[in-house]
């Protein structure tokens, strides 16, 4: 990966909307994003829907660490450290 480049670990805490607006911006500058839904499940509102729509569209594939949100592949204790290892940057949101 290039300089500029970076691999960025987002991990939606307290806001998943703003988290799911937020991955999709950042790959407008090539950054590869992982984004991780954490503390609860995803709410189903038209919001959330249309920034689904919009990390399919950035090839963004959500994870969880929220096992009731069982449409999304969910990350254990030791998959998310892993992914925080092997990341440039993290983001809280």
């Amino acid at each position: 990966m290039s300089e500029n480049r970076k691999s960025i670990l987002i991990l939606a805490r307290r806001d998943h909307t703003e988290a799911m607006r937020v991955a999709a911006g950042l790959t407008i500058f090539g950054h590869r994003v992982r984004l991780v839904f954490m503390d609860h499940p995803v709410e189903e509102t038209a919001e959330n829907a249309a920034h689904a729509e919009l990390l399919e569209l950035s090839d963004i594939a959500p994870e969880t660490t929220v096992a009731a949100q069982q449409d999304l592949p969910c990350l254990n204790t030791a998959l998310l450290g892993k992914a925080l290892r092997e990341t440039d940057l993290v983001i809280n949101l």
